[in-house]
């Protein structure tokens, strides 16, 4: 891969938070954008429930990681990195595994059909333990959220380095 100078890759948190853990990406991201040590190139942003509206933002980075919870029969805060030819293979089997996959699907192809899909992409899925009404992520996705972070840090990286 080519190294992206001056390029800004985003890591995306997707999630709605007033469904627990479904909110795990923007609880993922939100705790990026605390952290003192993120370089100026990377930003974390959080994507919420907004769908298509999401276009413009992702068509304009290098890079993109998108984070979100999504269940592939694992233990609650099992994390997953699908990279684009496994991501690419995941979506041809047309198979569904978070809330906002049908979204996050529709979203990509019109990326890909407006010709301005990011260099680089990625989904961190995270496993939910629970999906029901609540602010709090349960113990296990809680517990994730830091190795998450990590994650997203090494791959935005390595990207970035090439």
């Amino acid at each position: 891969m080519d190294a992206l100078p001056n390029q800004n890759i985003l890591v995306l948190g997707l999630g709605n938070t007033l469904l627990a853990d479904d909110g795990v990406g923007v609880h993922v991201v939100r705790r990026l954008r605390a952290d003192a040590q993120i370089p100026p190139w990377l930003r974390a942003v959080d994507g919420g429930t907004m769908g298509f509206r999401l276009t413009g933002l992702l068509g304009d980075e290098a890079g993109v990681l998108i984070i979100d919870a999504a269940d592939f029969a694992a233990a609650p805060g099992s994390m997953r990195l699908l990279g684009a030819e496994n991501l690419a293979a995941h979506i041809a089997t047309g198979t569904r595994t978070s809330a906002h996959e049908a979204g996050l699907v529709d979203l990509l192809a019109l990326l890909r059909l407006e010709d301005c899909a990011p260099r680089h992409l990625a989904v961190l899925a995270i496993q939910p333990g629970r999906v029901d009404w609540g602010e709090v992520l349960s113990a296990e996705v809680a517990n994730a959220v830091g190795p998450a972070c990590a994650l997203a840090k090494t791959t935005v990286s390595a990207w970035w380095r090439g």
